[in-house]
């Protein structure tokens, strides 16, 4: 118990060092009332595993944050999901939410992007620009762009078979802003394990859509040090019914993947693990959410330190974005998701979240509206700026509840570990359909709840409203952004290189096949204008397409 005590006080005097030599950010950190706050609160009697299992803010595990002082230095990225129709609306939105205190862009694109097809593919009929903003080329990205400095702000990108395309994109137009890329901030999703676990929007089968990902690894850790060059995703394994150990185990297990193929591929693993990030989903459950959220600090860190090898703090700590469970929101009473999203809002933020979208009541039914999309970030400012929560770090630990929940939720991931370790990994459990039955069984057992009303939904099983009309604005696109972007294409092919298009494709194709970085080919192409469709095919053609077996 001695050595236990003498670990706490030398962990805790480290603290008030680290915390003294940090900026704090302008503002109040008393009560409403005018009472003082410590920056955070500690146990006066550490228990025998106090140092090892919860620590200090910004010390090693990190079950209570990876900054010392977390939001009494900087507030987190308020970073509003927005995407619809052709780049010149959404570029309107982006400049409105910045203009609102945004602080962070996020972009979503519509399911055709999504899937790599051009806006005049037969499949893109009636889809382009409904579910988010239609790009297929260099002309596009830089429309989406325009009047907004990719040096001064962060941006998301909510992409991932055709993710290298949409990077190769993004760096021309940096460069044509004449920033440098060691000064892109900003994430890309590119989470292809998840599609095939939850989401499936996949192009390429698992083994070579993990080469083109280990193929951004590589050239983001050398040319863009600043950038996350994955966002590993949580988020679309909850919303596809997953419990939250599940959430947990299933994402960390994709991001400990990552891992091995970036030191397969001769990457030291302390160039490229800080470059990792995280998103999960903040469900409905708000407890849970915030064990969830500490769980998965401790369990990147551990082994990060002790399995992987990593030397650098760096390495260990797990930077994550949230956002709000879409899956949540009902078309039902639409107003009342603005609570919902609050309550789940408040647990991302109490669980030390890096960056945060709130979901706008209206989701279930459009894309958002200008007004709805504004009352979701202004629940973010109302977390921040009213009600206290920024201005104590970890304010919830050492509740006796919380920290039982936290380990719980990391021992049920660890059970999970070892079955996709006995299954031979994750590209053999997502083959083996492992994944998608688990949270098949998961989505139907929840479900079921719902249906026998052992667990309420206010409006859905519970305080419905019969013959209920829905009054609020919905956000309609119609079929103009498809021919706008059909003929903004077809202009654009016209007036390229097209030999030099070509010989573009042929590279790819070939890059595709001694193994090559694809990276810099495709960069080449996205200047000469060749499009995402056309790269894609022209990986197809190598790589081929992934058919999902059966699972049940």
């Amino acid at each position: 118990m001695n050595e236990q005590l003498n670990l706490f006080k030398s962990g805790l005097d480290q603290w008030v060092k680290t915390t003294e030599s940090l900026p704090t950010r302008e503002a109040d950190f008393d009560t409403l009332s005018g009472e003082e706050l410590d920056l955070c609160y500690f146990p006066d009697s550490p228990n025998s595993n106090y140092v090892d299992s919860i620590g200090f803010p910004g010390q090693f595990p990190y079950t209570r944050g990876v900054h010392p002082n977390l939001y009494r230095g900087k507030l987190w990225t308020m970073r509003q999901f927005a995407g619809f129709g052709k780049p010149e609306e959404t570029n309107n939105r982006f400049k409105k939410l910045l203009e609102k205190g945004q602080t962070g862009l996020s972009v979503a694109y519509d399911m055709p992007t999504l899937m790599g097809y051009d806006p005049d593919h037969p499949y893109s009929k009636g889809e382009v620009g409904k579910c988010g903003v239609s790009v297929a080329s260099l002309a596009d990205m830089e429309t989406l762009f325009d009047g907004i400095n990719l040096g001064e702000i962060s941006v998301s990108q909510t992409i991932n078979g055709p993710a290298i395309v949409l990077l190769a994109f993004y760096i021309a137009v940096a460069e044509k802003q004449g920033v440098p890329l060691d000064q892109l901030r900003g994430t890309l999703q590119n989470d292809i394990l998840k599609e095939f676990i939850a989401q499936k929007e996949w192009i390429f089968p698992p083994k070579p859509s993990m080469r083109v990902i280990t193929d951004m690894l590589s050239y983001c850790t050398e040319k863009m040090p600043k950038f996350n060059t994955i966002s590993i995703s949580g988020y679309h394994i909850r919303e596809a019914g997953s419990t939250a150990a599940q959430e947990l185990a299933f994402t960390l297990a994709d991001g400990f993947s990552y891992v091995e193929h970036g030191i397969e591929a001769g990457l030291d693993v302390d160039d490229f693990a800080p470059r990792l990030s995280f998103f999960f989903n903040s469900h409905l459950d708000f407890f849970e959410e915030i064990a969830k959220f500490r769980a998965a600090r401790r369990i990147w860190a551990k082994r990060m330190k002790n399995k992987y090898g990593a030397k650098s703090e760096r390495s260990w700590k797990l930077r994550f974005h949230t956002q709000t469970a879409g899956c949540s929101l009902t078309a039902q009473q639409p107003e009342i998701n603005i609570a919902r999203t609050g309550f789940q809002a408040l647990a991302g933020v109490l669980g030390g979240t890096q960056s945060l979208h709130t979901n706008s009541m209206d989701e279930t039914l459009a894309l958002p509206t200008e007004k709805a999309a504004e009352i979701a970030l202004r629940t973010q400012q109302l977390i921040a700026f009213e009600t206290g929560v920024a201005n104590v770090v970890d304010p919830l630990g050492g509740s006796y509840f919380i920290e039982e929940l936290t380990d719980k939720i990391e021992l049920q991931a660890e059970q999970y570990f070892t079955e996709i370790e006995n299954l031979g990994g994750v590209i053999p459990a997502i083959e083996q359909g492992y994944f998608q039955r688990e949270i098949a069984r998961s989505a139907s057992d929840y479900q079921s709840k719902l249906d026998s009303h052992q667990r309420i939904m206010v409006g859905v099983n519970k305080f419905v409203k019969e013959d209920e009309e829905i009054d609020i604005p919905i956000l309609e696109i119609g079929s103009e952004a498809g021919t706008g972007q059909r003929k903004k294409l077809a202009d654009m092919k016209k007036s390229r290189d097209e030999s030099n298009a070509q010989a573009m494709l042929v590279e790819i194709q070939e890059a595709c096949k001694n193994g090559n970085n694809l990276m810099p080919p495709i960069i080449k192409a996205a200047k000469a204008y060749v499009t995402m469709g056309e790269i894609v095919i022209a990986m197809k053609a190598e790589f081929g397409e992934w058919q999902e077996s059966a699972v049940f």
